[in-house]
């Protein structure tokens, strides 16, 4: 009998939990990078969050009134190695041990993810991403955590969005941990990132654990025939460089961005990524529109805006269709090599506010929600082997370098109070996951 699909809704560590500074958790980047004045809009400060970290049982009973099936959560790496490999911290480690227990308790499965972009500080401090050593304690942290949680937890996710960590916080300086690295140096990180996934891999398997890697994914289309050729460059750099090494150990050309070899690649690195993975996981938000680069441009593409469309109060566009046709664009590209797909993110941002009546009503977020579903379930109408949906994001939370200014939830978090309600999709899901989750149901 085959594994039911996965409906769930998705969450990570440093965006819910707060206590960043309990039971032995030591700092991770985001913590010493938020603290910059001005890294984040309004100085909003990640101390508290969600409070997740003791307000846990009240999220486990909201995701049992959701009805899902599954749950995408991180754990923190600097909460359970504090120095980021040797000694684990049993504290820290516990609390998911108590989270996994909990969601099990109400048949829900965890989907973890090991790396959602908290590296330890002190590893940053000894070169971070930029040196291999960062990968090999990624294998360390892996291992400590599977041999905890391994027993009950089959499947896990590596890494969340290597691309944007490598591009937002070691090109562009607009995420932890701040970098303004050039094209080398970003291209570096990207291998080590990738590196660690492949290592980590490997510890989970020798557990006979499955293993998720999580892309963030966007089809790429050119302004014009003019700009066919910037088109390729950015999906070679956004939909290819975290893809086809870990199913093929090849990396893309990347020579529209002056590099003729991937740096840091080293004998046996191509072997040990290759076929590192169980399935893929997709976090889909928008497509691209590029246009060929400005004049004195560093890189190979320029962004043009999407218009005709609704936008989120992200300003991103609103394509649902985007999610299913890059879904065809892998199977296309990967044939046989593409393992099973997972959407691990989808969300939308809106401008929420809660009536005298106490009622949440968030129409765009459940028009957002239904597009993408229905685009995702034609695709598998259409062959493709997609196995979960996960909703970004169970409350409204820390949104990186926007603070609490994008609210995602399904649930309305007062960040003054904690006080969590329920929005108006929150009851919409539940009810197409009453639906969705019958045996009956394919």
């Amino acid at each position: 009998m085959s594994s039911p699909f996965l409906w769930g809704v998705a969450s990570a560590a440093f965006q819910v939990e707060g206590a960043l500074d309990e039971d032995g958790r030591a700092p991770s980047i985001w913590d010493v990078f938020a603290s910059r004045p001005g890294a984040v809009r309004g100085d909003h400060s990640p101390a508290v969050a969600c409070d997740h970290y003791h307000r846990w049982e009240q999220d486990v009973e909201l995701l049992e009134r959701l009805g899902v099936n599954s749950y995408r959560f991180s754990l923190a790496w600097p909460r359970v190695l504090p120095d980021g490999r040797g000694v684990v911290n049993k504290a820290g480690l516990d609390f998911y041990d108590r989270l996994v227990d909990a969601l099990l308790d109400r048949a829900i499965t965890p989907l973890p993810t090991l790396f959602h972009w908290d590296l330890p500080q002190v590893l940053e401090e000894e070169g971070g991403w930029s040196t291999r050593a960062t990968a090999h304690a990624f294998a360390e942290y892996t291992a400590a955590v599977a041999d905890r949680l391994g027993d009950r937890v089959g499947r896990w996710i590596t890494l969340n969005e290597p691309l944007v960590h490598t591009t937002y916080g070691h090109a562009l300086g607009v995420h932890a941990p701040g970098r303004t690295l050039g094209v080398e140096g970003v291209l570096e990180v990207a291998h080590h990132m990738l590196l660690a996934h492949g290592l980590g891999a490997a510890e989970l398997r020798a557990r006979g654990l499955e293993v998720l890697l999580t892309n963030n994914y966007s089809p790429v289309d050119p302004l014009g025939e003019a700009d066919t050729e910037a088109a390729v460059a950015y999906d070679a750099l956004h939909n290819r460089l975290f893809t086809e090494p870990v199913l093929t150990g090849a990396y893309p050309d990347m020579s529209a961005f002056g590099v003729d070899r991937m740096p840091g690649v080293r004998e046996g690195d191509r072997e040990l990524i290759a076929g590192s993975v169980d399935g893929i996981g997709i976090n889909y938000y928008n497509p691209t529109l590029v246009t060929a680069p400005r004049e004195g441009s560093e890189l190979p593409f320029d962004f043009a805006e999407i218009t005709g469309v609704p936008t989120t109060a992200f300003g991103w566009p609103v394509v649902p269709e985007g999610l299913g046709r890059m879904i065809d664009l892998l199977r296309e590209r990967h044939g046989d090599a593409l393992p099973p797909l997972y959407v691990t993110e989808n969300g939308c941002s809106s401008s929420d506010r809660v009536r005298p009546d106490g009622r949440i009503a968030d129409p765009e977020r459940i028009a957002y929600l239904e597009g993408h579903i229905a685009a995702m379930e034609s695709a598998r109408r259409r062959g493709a082997d997609v196995r979960g949906y996960f909703v970004w994001t169970l409350t409204d939370n820390f949104e990186w370098a926007e603070g609490y200014h994008q609210r995602f939830g399904l649930v309305h978090v007062d960040h003054d109070t904690q006080a969590r309600v329920p929005k108006d999709s929150f009851a919409w899901y539940r009810d197409l996951l009453s639906t969705r989750t019958r045996p009956d149901h394919a």
